[in-house]
């Protein structure tokens, strides 16, 4: 398998999921600014939306969008519980949080890495995302993680769009459950590996 990736953009959550559950895979820079791969190929020639991540199988099926990526990921070590088992509440829930870190989280950030985006329009980004943020610590109030005991592959894309807070200064420091659960995170092996491996750590 191959999983293309950008250092640090929403494709480190699927590339701590390869490594949490164990998967043999390669990773493929695919820069998001010249969309070209290092040995020169077109990234969208690749995927047409020019965007990571990508994960590519065995036999040249490809799939895009880091929710889906990410549960085909944990289906395939059902043992590290990475998602609850399909048909579940809990896996309803599971894809609740996807849902909301995409849409709430991750979307809200995008304008305040647009150096075009006007001042303006970026602080009622902050304000929003200060107001989710603000929700989340109170969800992770008693709990490691999102779900519980367990963690998923929720907890990696949280902790992905958090780091997104240092470049683009949204102080989050507020949030002692938030700070907590990023700890927490940073110090899983499978994650430390990701980091070092895209020069993060």
């Amino acid at each position: 398998m191959k999983l293309y990736y950008s250092p640090g953009a929403c494709s480190l959550s699927p590339h701590i999921a390869l490594r949490e559950a164990g998967l043999p895979f390669e990773a493929v820079l695919a820069s998001t600014k010249t969309h070209k791969l290092a040995d020169g190929t077109d990234y969208y020639s690749i995927n047409p939306k020019g965007y990571v991540p990508l994960l590519e199988f065995d036999n040249g099926e490809r799939l895009t969008e880091g929710p889906a990526i990410v549960q085909w990921i944990a289906d395939q070590a059902p043992e590290r519980k990475l998602a609850p088992p399909a048909g579940t509440m809990e896996r309803y829930r599971l894809m609740e949080w996807l849902n909301f870190i995409t849409t709430e989280l991750h979307k809200q950030f995008s304008p305040l890495f647009n150096p075009s985006y006007p001042e303006e329009g970026k602080a009622i980004n902050r304000a929003k995302l200060i107001e989710r943020f603000k929700w989340v610590d109170s969800q992770l109030s008693g709990k490691q993680y999102l779900m519980g005991d367990d963690f998923t592959v929720a907890d990696a894309y949280l902790f992905v769009v958090t780091n997104w807070t240092v470049p683009t200064k949204l102080d989050i420091s507020a949030f002692e459950n938030l700070a907590a659960h990023r700890e927490r995170v940073a110090k899983r092996p499978a994650v430390q590996e990701a980091l070092k491996a895209e020069g993060l750590a």
